[in-house]
């Protein structure tokens, strides 16, 4: 079965409130690593609020469309990997 938009929203809003780290490309050979909560989904977008002893914000936003072209991937605390 095909990964869509909605398939990737409908399964993070099941997860509204656990722990994450998001590893995103930044640049050509550079790779952030962000650890925090998902905090709410949107139609287009999902944000996370950030650990603040590790960052210098509070939240951060992503589209479902870093997931599905793979520039960020997702991990939730107690599994392997997310997509």
């Amino acid at each position: 079965m095909p990964i869509t938009l909605a398939s990737i929203k409908h399964k993070l809003d099941g997860k509204i409130g656990e722990n994450l780290t998001v590893v995103a490309q930044a640049g050509r050979k550079k790779v952030t690593r962000r650890r925090g909560t998902l905090k709410e989904t949107y139609p287009a977008i999902f944000v996370v609020d950030l650990d603040q002893s590790e960052n210098a914000f509070e939240r951060v936003s992503y589209s479902y469309a870093d997931l599905l072209a793979k520039s960020i991937k997702i991990t939730f605390e107690g599994e392997e990997k997310a997509s």
